[in-house]
């Protein structure tokens, strides 16, 4: 009886249901009114014009190098602080190589620099490292932080995306080359309409669709929902430094941003066909493809293209059908009439028999499809439609200039414009202190892309205006405002209170400039010092291959996957990692490896790496106990402290100190003191004794690749130990 009352009372639940339905219960509510912006909401001092302020005085200008020092000295003054003095030569080599490089400067590179007395040698070190092809391997990963860029899906299934490389390397590209920041912009929102047909431009579109995605979603519709969502909120917080997402289903509770703003700024994304694979071959690529089908006799190459035709005719009906939703063969055959797939079985059967054409690579890029109308969703549901909506701008930050007339044909070319241009408040204040932030490990608004009234008040506000106004008037180059910032004297100062180089009495001047100011002003607000960073854990990785020569030249392609550690792949289903065949691509850089959601690679996951589902502004840094594990006990560890010791100088079998010095050199970019030379030489004297005592034949006690026969391999074992210390030392791990 049981089952029966049960069964029942469902019976009577549906029918309540459908009685209310028809009575209208669950209409979708009306579209929230939209409320007007305030002359107090345009007050904020992000959505202000740019202030285009004066260089200040100052009552001593011989410590101010550039124009930046001033502003920084200004407010030093005001608050009476004296900044620390200028690190030592070794100190700004290794800061200035792993900023401009993420690699640590070589001991010859430290060498040429400290015997170069030229007035001008720290800017030529400058130059040689923005001219090096590392500069824009190291800065796409900042900008790939803020791409979410990985690739795979994300969630359950996290499917491939085999070309979503080809974005990367098109940053990398860009960066190296000095792309202008506006015309990098324009490409990345628009490169298909601003430049049809050209493949790059097309690749560039994959900022756009860096996201996660779930294409197993029972709902199109909610699909192309979500992944609309998530992209108009990428671009608000990536380019605007505005949390726009937070509108997609009411308005914003703090800042004035409405959801009719939310819905207008995605309107300009909505007519995007983002689902669809398109061919973006490079340019080899396609005169490989056009040689080989030229090769062809007529008849052959007429019956590929008549191929090519029906299987696109078949796509064509299914999209207009489900516009949402990428076509499998399958499906194009449905859509063919019973005579087209009679045509299209023989073609197949035809075009079998010839030579095999080098493919083209598809991707999923950004197209325009069928022009469509926008809606705001009421409380964000895919399922409520509210009213029609137009593209346009954030109205506190574009007044007058909501309704822009060319997105009628070129969307996205409009949005591209309006976030390029000159005088933008946001996008050009959004993009300096980005650069700064990635050179002194804090912006000048700490929450770099949250402006609004929630995020961080800037510390200079002056500053960062007129570095803004500087950087469009530089011709928007990132590289011009790298130097620039790292030229200053702000940017040189020491982060402690000792440095190696300083004379004495210099050092004793320090301290006592150091106690003053950290009294005065603790937190380091007002820069009278440069702060220590931590080490990525791309970085890390890249240091340590670097420093026992093992470092590969190899760039681009796709991504590589390195061998990982057996409890990693026991929870892998199969083909989730597949080893990169080629031995010598597992030591490329780090940026150059592949890029799962759902996988990190476990150093760069005990490092903090984001997850690549959200744009990341700036990478946490925690402190854990699994970091000094992976670095003291992982295979890879242990294998770059054996290449370390194999690398060292081995002219003398017994010169301890000289392998010692080369040591320090390759690992810290300095020479040791000498308090570190005898401890370290008391190291390897009482190591070799222990494990000479232990008389342990391990894994540990065989010869470095690439080092001579030894007569004591217990010395040897005690060499790789201390390596292996070296590089687990805080000084590897963080600049000072």
């Amino acid at each position: 009886m049981t089952g029966l009352r049960l069964a029942l009372l469902s019976v009577f639940l549906l029918v309540a249901v459908a009685c209310l339905r028809a009575a209208g219960a669950d209409a979708s509510p009306a579209a929230p009114a939209e409320p007007p912006i305030t002359d107090s909401d345009r007050a904020h001092w992000a959505y202000r014009p740019l202030s285009s302020p004066a260089v200040p005085t100052v009552a001593d200008p011989r410590w101010s190098r550039s124009p930046v020092d001033r502003f920084v000295k200004a407010a030093l003054e005001q608050r009476r602080i004296e900044p620390v003095p200028r690190a030592g030569k070794a100190t700004l080599l290794r800061r200035l190589s792993f900023d401009l490089t993420g690699l640590p400067p070589t001991p010859q590179a430290l060498a040429a620099f400290e015997n170069d007395e030229s007035p001008d040698a720290y800017e030529k070190l400058v130059d040689r490292l923005l001219a090096s092809p590392a500069y824009g391997e190291r800065f796409a990963q900042h900008w790939l932080d803020l791409a979410r860029f990985a690739e795979t899906d994300g969630f359950e299934h996290d499917l491939l995306r085999p070309n979503a490389w080809r974005y990367r390397d098109w940053v990398i590209g860009a960066l190296a080359r000095d792309m202008p920041y506006d015309e990098f912009v324009r490409l990345q929102i628009a490169g298909d309409e601003l430049v049809p047909g050209d493949p790059d431009a097309a690749v560039a579109t994959g900022f756009l669709l860096c996201g996660p995605d779930m294409p197993d979603l029972n709902l199109p519709e909610e699909r192309r929902h979500n992944v609309l969502n998530e992209m108009t909120a990428t671009v608000g917080s990536a380019l605007l430094g505005l949390q726009v997402g937070c509108a997609q289903c009411h308005d914003h509770k703090y800042d004035p941003i409405s959801q009719h703003d939310f819905y207008r700024l995605r309107a300009f994304l909505d007519s995007a066909d983002c689902f669809r694979d398109h061919p973006i071959p490079s340019v080899a690529e396609l005169a490989a493809r056009q040689a080989a089908e030229d090769a062809l006799p007529v008849e052959d190459r007429q019956r590929a293209e008549r191929l090519r035709e029906l299987e696109e005719l078949g796509a064509s009906r299914f999209r207009d059908e489900n516009p949402d939703v990428q076509p499998s063969l399958k499906d194009q055959l449905a859509r063919l009439t019973d005579d087209e797939r009679k045509e299209h079985a023989a073609l197949v059967e035809a075009v079998k028999a010839l030579p095999k054409l080098p493919e083209v690579p598809l991707a999923r890029v950004m197209r325009d499809g069928q022009p469509r109308d926008s809606y705001l969703y009421v409380r964000g549901d895919f399922r409520q439609k509210g009213p029609v909506v137009s593209c346009g701008f954030p109205r506190v930050v574009a007044e007058g200039d909501s309704q822009p007339t060319a997105a009628a044909n070129r969307p996205r070319a409009a949005l591209a414009a309006w976030l390029t241009r000159p005088d933008h408040p946001l996008a050009t204040r959004v993009i300096v202190n980005r650069i700064w932030q990635w050179h002194f490990g804090a912006g000048l608004v700490a929450s770099a892309s949250d402006f609004g009234v929630m995020g961080n008040r800037p510390t200079h506000p002056e500053l960062l205006d007129w570095l803004a106004e500087r950087f469009v008037a530089d011709g928007w180059s990132m590289k011009k405002m790298h130097k620039l910032l790292v030229t200053s004297e702000t940017y040189q100062l020491a982060a402690s209170a000792f440095d190696a180089d300083w004379p004495a009495e210099r050092a004793q001047a320090a301290r006592a400039t150091w106690n003053a100011a950290a009294a005065n002003d603790p937190e380091d607000e007002l820069l009278w010092r440069r702060r220590r960073t931590r080490l990525s854990g791309e970085a890390i990785r890249d240091a340590m291959l670097a420093a026992c020569d093992r470092l590969s030249p190899r760039h681009g392609g796709p991504g590589v996957r390195p061998p990982l550690p057996p409890e990693v792949t026991g929870t892998l289903l199969k083909d989730q990692w597949r080893v990169t065949e080629n031995a010598e691509d597992h030591r490329r850089r780090s940026i150059y490896l592949f890029v799962r959601r759902n996988l990190r690679y476990p150093l760069f996951d005990v490092f903090d790496r984001p997850d690549a589902n959200a744009s990341c502004p700036r990478r946490h840094e925690s402190t854990t106990a699994t970091q000094s594990l992976v670095l003291f006990n992982s295979q890879f560890s242990l294998d770059c402290a054996r290449y370390l010791a194999g690398a060292l100088p081995r002219a003398q079998p017994t010169d301890d100190a000289r392998r010692i010095e080369d040591a320090y050199l390759r690992v810290f970019g300095r020479r040791p003191s000498g308090e570190e030379a005898k401890i370290g030489a008391e190291f390897l004297t009482r190591q070799a004794e222990r494990l000479r005592h232990e008389a342990r034949e391990t894994a540990r006690l065989a010869q470095p690749a690439g080092c001579e026969p030894s007569t004591d391999p217990f010395a040897t074992a005690a060499l790789v130990d201390f390596c292996l210390a070296l590089m687990n030392a805080n000084e590897f791990v963080y600049v000072e």
